[in-house]
């Protein structure tokens, strides 16, 4: 059996219950579920080498910053995610497993809204191995008041970011995952 079945079939719930804020989403939710019609274990890593991971973009309380990791392999400033493990109990604790880890943040001091809020497919650069490609769902989480991050060792730098300043090569698909979560 897989070791994965549980994290798929929590993916094609997802998936099948969320309704899409846009056109171009709606398309990627319609990939998302024919890609994982196709592949067995397509939310492993060791799965297809275009695979589901889970992201989660964290705000402050007031809505005004964002926390963002300056992502080791990629050199950019991310939200925080990455791959789906067989011992996450769904894709949305996937996403929290990996803002916690990543931003060095206590789990109690984030609260992970329930609502998957956005889909992401991006290709990958030469810095990562066999995966390919990565189809992301990403949710977004609140950071209690005062929660200082701690750098992991995934990345360069982690840090609030203004949202009215975000680093000026943030990529637009950031950016809208930022407008949905405010």
């Amino acid at each position: 059996m897989s070791t994965h079945a549980h994290l798929d079939a929590d993916l094609r719930s997802l998936l099948t219950g969320w309704s899409a804020p846009s056109a171009a989403q709606e398309r990627l939710r319609q990939d998302y579920l024919a890609h994982l019609d196709t592949h067995e274990d397509a939310s492993a890593k060791a799965g297809p080498p275009a695979h589901f991971t889970a992201s989660c973009l964290v705000i402050d309380e007031a809505g005004e910053r964002v926390l963002l990791t300056l992502h080791r392999k990629v050199r950019r400033w991310l939200q925080f995610g990455g791959h789906i493990e067989a011992s996450d109990p769904s894709v949305a604790a996937s996403a929290l497993r990996e803002a916690v880890e990543e931003s060095g943040l206590p789990e109690g001091a984030l609260t992970l809204r329930p609502a998957l809020a956005q889909l992401d497919r991006h290709a990958l650069g030469s810095g990562f191995t066999r995966c390919t490609e990565h189809l992301d769902l990403r949710w977004v989480a609140v950071a209690a008041a005062g929660s200082e991050p701690v750098v992991s060792e995934e990345s360069l730098d982690v840090a609030w970011w203004p949202i009215e300043a975000l680093p000026p090569d943030t990529e637009d698909s950031i950016r809208e995952l930022i407008a949905l979560g405010r």
